[in-house]
């Protein structure tokens, strides 16, 4: 009786020993845990904490935390990402509006000064300052408008759409500014109707966004395609030229914010760099989506697709 006592007795003192053991092992992973996402947090570091404990539940409590790690990590990343693009987009609205206003007020200086100028040269400087000052109002309501779409306080009333007089009535809006540069137009549109979801005003700037888009910057090319085609399930709406194209790094870049490409800042390529913006917050709008595809003066293709109806 005495020896099985001993034996409960022993047994009983190596669990509490083993338990301490355990006990002050885990102490000092929870001390590890502890010191090392301090450290990463105010390093602002990518690194991982190591999952080296045998213990099942910590193991899975540290997979966890390396996983909010990583969603604080991303986090941050489209902050900073976010952060630089509203600098650059600040200091592109400032070229965009200080531009117009400078000629503006040059203008205004020569009309204010020289009070005995010719009737006829008052009349063009004049015409010149309204211009002028339409541009400015312009590049206000499209920041505006993006805005709005970009806070969603806009709402897209969508119905049936026949996607075919959508195309028809955009390209003849543009038929004597590509007769003017004698470009050669490609136009493929099926005779049968397609019908898609989508609203009318919401469309027309899209074709018109990537219809001027074609004609600015691809008329090197000397011809400008529209195509609309379908299949099951999807429209789609394919606007192409054959001018300088975008190269392969500018590609993921276009439908940011005010970004334009290099040469858009000249006076032949200008741009506000909004306009592929707003197409593609439209287009999502109406749960449709946009690509790009361009190979320069070979082919460079915009094409948008929204969901069909099927009637």
């Amino acid at each position: 009786m005495t020896a099985a006592l001993g034996v409960v007795i022993c047994l009983l003192l190596l669990g509490l020993v083993m338990q301490y053991r355990k006990s002050r092992h885990d102490s000092r992973q929870l001390k590890y845990i502890h010191e090392k996402l301090n450290d990463i947090i105010s390093r602002n570091s990518q690194e991982r904490l190591l999952l080296f404990s045998t213990s099942p539940e910590l193991r899975l409590l540290l997979t966890d935390m390396n996983r909010l790690l990583e969603i604080n990590h991303e986090g941050i990343a489209r902050r900073n990402k976010l952060e630089k693009s509203m600098r650059q987009m600040l200091a592109n609205i400032s070229h965009d509006l200080k531009n117009p206003l400078t000629v503006v007020l040059g203008y205004i200086e020569t009309l204010l000064q020289d009070g005995d100028m010719e009737a006829e040269e008052r009349e063009r400087l004049l015409g010149m300052i309204h211009r002028k000052a339409g541009e400015v109002i312009t590049l206000m309501n499209t920041f505006f408008d993006l805005a709005k779409l970009e806070s969603g306080d806009r709402e897209l009333p969508l119905s049936r759409v026949e996607a075919g007089e959508v195309c028809r009535r955009n390209i003849l809006a543009f038929y004597d500014t590509l007769s003017a540069k004698e470009t050669e137009v490609v136009i493929e549109i099926p005779d049968e109707p397609c019908y898609m979801r989508g609203n009318d005003e919401a469309l027309d700037r899209i074709l018109s966004n990537l219809l001027s888009n074609a004609i600015m910057y691809g008329a090197s090319g000397g011809v400008l395609g529209l195509k609309l085609y379908n299949d099951k399930n999807t429209v789609y709406f394919e606007i192409w030229d054959r001018g300088k194209g975008i190269s392969a790094d500018h590609q993921d870049k276009v439908f940011e914010r005010l970004y334009t490409l290099e040469d858009s800042r000249n006076r032949v390529y200008q741009g506000s760099g909004l306009g592929l913006t707003i197409t593609k917050r439209l287009t999502e709008q109406m749960n449709g989506t946009i690509s790009l595809v361009s190979k320069p003066f070979v082919r460079t293709a915009f094409t948008v697709a929204f969901p069909r109806i099927n009637f």
